[in-house]
């Protein structure tokens, strides 16, 4: 999936993908719909490729304005895309669906946590009597996302070394420009901090499951509890820390509310399953507007959380690189 300047924008037409304007990506949102995803996770899709549509033109704009000098910031882009096929299954290859640590149907344990040390780790935690089962769910719900964090890098690392292989196929060692070494140093230091991210998670999941929850648990939502982990290590005044712990309380309660509407997107699913089956035709067309409305609120929210989750990680990351 290469990034095109002039890429054709399809005519506007009132069809479910009208929403897009980028033709790959109305045409990943068609092939998404043809297999059969659950709303919640479908919603998630929209809203990841939302977000990868609004970064794509704000890059064409960069790009005209000649702002991209090196490709790191096309190199990038493609890479997230690469993330999203492989999150939603879209890469063509089934067994690499990942995990979604905040989708609902993964509440299931049994789906195993891919990793031994994972899988002891959540055996102890479970076994040990330390944990209410509310807290046990909110500890799942961090391995799941720790879970996720893994196979997001690894599909970065392999992105990664194909483009490598490519960069060594092609260019001699004496025409290797120094902008791309720019651009493969850059991303390495992209996965530098993933890595960081993923080891400071693991000390964490040890941690809690060795000593349960302490009373002063600032934070519940893995991704949140993450960036507070970050944000503690980076270079931040204690100004800055402080305005930065207040901002995340308001991105937690924003993921709280979109994970409401998830739950609600599912049950409206289900209700909706059974009053086609049943019900008459003006129940089924109140059911499919009432169901219509929620997958749209839903992704409107999943939008606003994924944004927000990009703007606070990027702070990080510049509090991070200042520091060096």
């Amino acid at each position: 999936w290469g990034l095109e300047i002039n890429e054709p924008e399809s005519p506007a037409k009132s069809e479910p993908g009208e929403e897009f304007r980028m033709e790959k990506l109305k045409q990943l949102w068609e092939k998404a719909r043809r297999l059969h995803l659950s709303p919640v996770k479908l919603a998630e899709l929209h809203a990841d490729l939302k977000i990868q549509e609004r970064d794509e033109l704000n890059w064409k704009k960069l790009k005209i304005e000649g702002l991209d000098e090196d490709g790191e910031k096309e190199a990038k882009l493609i890479r997230n895309l690469n993330v999203i096929l492989a999150r939603y299954g879209l890469d063509g290859r089934k067994e690499a669906q990942m995990v979604h640590s905040n989708s609902l149907s993964d509440s299931a344990q049994d789906d195993g946590l891919g990793d031994p040390r994972l899988e002891k780790l959540w055996h102890k935690a479970k076994t040990s009597g330390k944990f209410s089962s509310e807290e046990l769910d909110k500890l799942w719900k961090e391995f799941l996302h720790h879970k996720e964090k893994v196979a997001e890098y690894n599909v970065l690392l392999e992105t990664l070394s194909r483009t490598e292989e490519v960069y060594d196929n092609v260019i001699s060692p004496s025409d290797r420009s120094q902008v791309k070494d720019d651009v493969l140093h850059s991303k390495h230091s992209e996965l530098k901090d993933r890595l960081r991210s993923i080891n400071q998670g693991l000390d964490r999941l040890r941690k809690v499951s060795h000593q349960g929850y302490g009373p002063t648990a600032e934070f519940e939502e893995p991704r949140v509890i993450d960036l507070w982990d970050l944000a503690q290590s980076a270079n931040f005044t204690e100004k800055e820390l402080e305005s930065f712990r207040e901002e995340l309380k308001h991105f937690e309660a924003k993921i709280e509310k979109h994970s409401h509407y998830q739950k609600q997107l599912e049950v409206s699913h289900q209700k909706l399953k059974h009053v086609e089956s049943f019900g008459d035709s003006e129940h089924v067309s109140r059911s499919r507007e009432r169901h219509a409305l929620l997958q749209g609120k839903t992704q409107e929210l999943g939008y606003k959380v994924k944004k927000h989750l990009q703007d606070l990680s990027s702070r990080i990351s510049r509090a991070r690189h200042n520091e060096l």
